[in-house]
């Protein structure tokens, strides 16, 4: 008669501490258990649109500036004489 194969059973944990047990018991789908309480890091002011919009202060107002500042250069301080005088020796 041949030894039938020996199967490994599950020890238990020292601690009494089942993660498995403890992810049944979060009720979340993913896993996470913390999950609820890392949602307010992707509302309101922290969404990724808010974020974007926050990295570069005042670079509206700057290219506003700019444009105005080159249109009033381009119709109130032009030179039309480019450089070419009139040398009489």
């Amino acid at each position: 008669m041949r030894p039938s194969p020996r199967r490994f059973a599950e020890r238990p944990s020292i601690t009494g501490f089942d993660p498995k047990k403890f992810a049944a018991s979060a009720g979340n789908v993913k896993g996470d258990p913390w999950h609820r309480y890392e949602q307010w890091r992707y509302t309101g002011p922290f969404s990724r649109w808010n974020r974007f919009k926050g990295s570069f202060p005042g670079l509206g107002i700057a290219t506003v500036a700019f444009a105005g500042y080159c249109v009033v250069e381009a119709m109130f301080f032009s030179d039309d004489h480019h450089g070419h005088h009139d040398e009489t020796t």
